[in-house]
């Protein structure tokens, strides 16, 4: 008597099981790749393809140093206030205080109250 196939959940699940590795051997070429452990994936620095050359990479580093920009405080602070020369010397500052009439002084302090 011939035997016939038979879908069964055994080869459904072995068939399915095919079917998600498929997308995963496409991303071999990938830096990351997935691993069955707690970490989840490795690096594989050899697999990283780029259009930058090294020295590209270094000058572009340099001129954002140099601007004040990176990638540390660009997004978590305001950005840096360049100087437009030589500021008050804490002499000027402390005469003003001084010398500030009490309308000034008390517009000064609601300000600084919130």
């Amino acid at each position: 008597m011939a035997r016939r196939f038979s879908f069964t959940p055994v080869t459904a699940a072995a068939l399915l099981a095919a079917a998600f590795s498929f997308p995963g051997m496409a991303a071999a070429d990938t830096y990351w790749h997935p691993t069955n452990n707690e970490a989840g994936a490795k690096a594989y620095p050899e697999h990283f393809k780029s259009s930058k050359t090294r020295e590209q990479v270094q000058a572009e580093a340099a001129a954002a140093a140099r601007e004040g920009a990176s990638r540390f405080n660009s997004s978590n602070y305001p950005a840096q206030v360049k100087s437009e020369g030589p500021g008050k010397t804490r002499q000027q500052v402390m005469d003003e205080l001084t010398q500030e009439t009490s309308a000034q002084r008390n517009a000064r302090q609601q300000a600084l109250a919130g």
